[in-house]
């Protein structure tokens, strides 16, 4: 059986020492701060990153470089026959165009995964791809079966401020003001590749009953028969405000009692356009082995 290497990026919210411990190999996003460049979860804390964004510090993403992508490929390629490389939606980023331009190089070798996933929906596709490797899959198949299932996920945001989304050009500076005095919490969706709009409502409180009641109807209806089949994951996500998604958590779990709920800190990458006190709540099939 041919040896797989399973790679990612920090956008899964997979920090370093969860990747050993998972056996895959996490590409850290690079960030500019006032132009120096961090690497998430290796130079950068989330502590860190939210201190120099508090501070209103100039904060710009980017990504790995091809040179940092080759060379782990390179080293990985020298104990393993083939790489499968997860990276965040390429909706979201060009990081997953650069790899699959780089990837015709390596003669099928290296396999690169565009399934539309981002932080703990992405992070799912990685422990998916870790239970069809271990049934045997080879890399092509591994790549074939998460992009078949790519938009089988749901995530909504619900955000603190609408300042981050001001600077990133996405609202103008008239409707930020308008939002900020009225109170407006904007509720995001990604279904797929892009963050879209989903719902603009007074307050947080009631973000967040817009939120569960969209994932609850996603759940029950567009995912029902994979929620019968408990092929169905639940996770939550949040920039910086642990205590309050951990209260959110509850009233998630009340909604779905008995269900397991993954939390992670958001990726870095999207907290650098939508600020601290974001919470996310998603869901996303998981792969099963018939």
């Amino acid at each position: 059986m041919e040896k797989i290497a399973i790679v990612t990026d920090s956008n899964s919210g997979i920090t370093q020492e969860e990747g050993r411990r998972l056996g895959v190999s996490v590409l850290p996003m690079p960030f500019y701060i006032n132009d120096v460049m961090y690497l998430e979860g290796i130079t950068l804390t989330q502590e860190e990153f939210y201190e120099k964004l508090k501070n209103d510090e100039a904060i710009s993403t980017s990504q790995p470089s091809p040179a940092e992508v080759c060379g782990l490929w390179d080293n990985l390629l020298k104990e393993y026959d083939e790489v499968v490389h997860i990276p965040m939606s390429s909706g979201l980023s060009a990081s997953c165009e650069t790899a699959m331009a780089l990837a015709r190089d390596y003669d099928g070798r290296v396999q690169v995964v565009d399934n539309q996933r981002i932080s703990v929906t992405q992070r799912q596709s990685v422990l998916d791809a870790l239970v069809l490797l271990e049934a045997g899959r080879t890399a092509a198949e591994i790549k074939e079966k998460l992009e078949e299932e790519k938009m089988e996920s749901s995530i909504y945001i619900t955000l603190e401020t609408l300042k981050y989304l001001k600077k990133g050009g996405r609202i103008t500076p008239a409707a930020a003001a308008i939002g900020t005095v009225l109170n407006l919490k904007p509720v995001l969706q990604i279904q797929g590749e892009k963050l879209d709009a989903y719902a603009k409502v007074r307050g947080k409180k009631q973000a967040k009953k817009v939120m569960l009641k969209a994932i609850r109807e996603d759940w029950e209806g567009r995912f029902g028969k994979y929620v019968e089949a408990g092929e169905m994951c639940l996770q939550m996500a949040y920039t910086g405000n642990k205590e309050e998604a951990e209260e959110f958590k509850e009233e998630v779990q009340a909604v779905f009692p008995g269900a397991d709920i993954h939390m992670d800190p958001l990726s870095l990458s999207v907290a650098c356009h939508i600020g601290h006190g974001a919470l996310a709540v998603a869901c996303s099939k998981k792969v099963t082995i018939k």
